[in-house]
C-alpha cells in the first residue's frame, strides 16, 4: 500500500482512459499526457496501460507501506524521497515506511509517479482512470491506501534513466487536422485561426481548455455529434474550445480542427497565459 499523507491540488490515479465506451456516453479521461505517463511506466517495465498518479502544480505526500520500485516522469515538482532530492527519468527503490514528497513546479504543469507493477485501485470500465460520474471520487483523498504490488527494489537496476524531450514544454505549436466543419469557415476566418497566437483562458482542466482570443464567428450550429479529446469547438460568441480527456462525447458546437494526439499531451503541460499556435497537418 501507499498511504495518502498531503493530496497535492489534484492529483488523481489515471491510465490510458476508456476509449472504447465513448459510445456509450462515458468520457476518455486517463492521463492529460500519454508522453509522459508512458514514460514513466516503461522505466520500470510496466505495461503502458498500467495505472500512475497525475498531479498537477503540487504535489502529494505519500508513505509507501511496501517495498517498490517507483519513477517519476513529465512537470518536475522537485521530488523527495525521505528530505533527499531524487531525479526525474529514473528509476528509484522504495522501501517500506519511506516518505516521498513534492514541490512546487519549476517547468510543466502534470507529473507522473509510476510504481513497479502499477497502481492496484479498482477497475470500472476497463480502466482504474478516475472520473467524475464514473468512480466514486475524482481525485486523493487524505489517508487514501493506495493499493500496490509488494516488489524486491534489489531485482532489477536501479540506475536506469531516459533523457526527456524539453520541447515538450517549451514548444508553442499545436499539430492539427481539419476537423469536420473546417471547411464551413470563410478564408479571413482560416487565415486567423492558422496564423494568429491565441493564449490559454483561467477556463482550463480535464474537461476543456479555452483559448482568450475570439474567432468571429457566424456559423449555424450543427446537429449534435460526435466529439473526441482534442477537437476544437467554436462557440457562437467566437470562443475556441478545446476539449480535453475528461470533455462530453457529444456536441453541438462547430468541429474545426482535431488535435494531434502529441498536441494534446504538449498542450496538457501549458499553464494560463501560455501561447500557442495551430500548425495544420494533412491525414496521412
Amino acid at each position: 500500500m501507499i498511504k495518502v499523507l498531503k493530496t497535492g491540488l489534484y492529483s488523481s490515479i489515471q491510465d490510458l482512459g476508456r476509449p472504447e465506451f465513448q459510445i456509450y456516453g462515458v468520457p476518455v479521461s486517463g492521463v492529460m499526457d500519454a508522453y509522459s505517463a508512458k514514460m514513466a511506466n516503461i522505466l520500470l517495465g510496466n505495461n503502458a496501460t498500467d495505472a500512475v498518479l497525475e498531479m498537477t502544480m503540487t504535489g502529494a505526500v505519500l508513505q509507501f507501506k511496501a517495498n517498490t520500485l517507483l519513477s517519476i516522469s513529465g512537470a518536475n515538482l522537485n521530488p523527495k524521497l525521505n528530505d533527499s532530492a531524487i531525479r526525474m527519468h529514473t528509476v528509484i527503490s522504495a522501501n517500506t515506511d519511506d516518505i516521498l514528497t513534492f514541490g512546487q513546479t519549476t517547468k510543466g504543469l502534470r507529473s507522473y509517479l509510476a510504481v513497479a507493477g502499477g497502481f492496484q485501485t479498482k477497475v470500472i470500465m476497463g480502466s482504474r482512470s478516475m472520473c467524475r460520474s464514473v468512480t466514486a471520487q475524482t481525485t486523493l483523498k487524505l489517508n487514501d491506501e493506495l493499493k500496490i504490488v509488494e516488489y524486491n527494489p534489489y531485482e532489477t537496476g536501479k540506475n536506469a534513466s531516459v533523457k526527456f524531450n524539453n520541447d515538450h514544454f517549451e514548444s508553442s505549436r499545436i499539430d492539427v487536422f481539419e476537423g469536420p466543419e473546417f471547411d464551413a469557415l470563410n478564408h479571413d476566418q482560416k487565415e486567423k485561426l492558422l496564423n494568429s497566437e491565441f493564449s490559454i483562458s483561467k477556463e482550463n482542466n480535464r474537461m476543456a481548455y479555452q483559448l482568450e482570443q475570439v474567432l468571429e464567428n457566424k456559423l449555424e450550429p450543427i446537429i449534435t455529434s460526435s466529439v473526441l479529446p482534442g477537437t476544437v469547438q467554436l462557440t457562437p460568441s467566437g470562443k475556441l474550445i478545446i476539449l480535453m480527456r475528461d470533455a462530453q462525447t457529444t456536441g453541438g458546437y462547430p468541429r474545426i480542427l482535431q488535435l494531434k494526439e502529441t498536441a494534446l499531451n504538449v498542450l496538457s503541460q501549458k499553464y494560463t497565459g501560455d501561447n500557442l499556435k495551430f500548425n495544420l497537418i494533412p491525414y496521412q
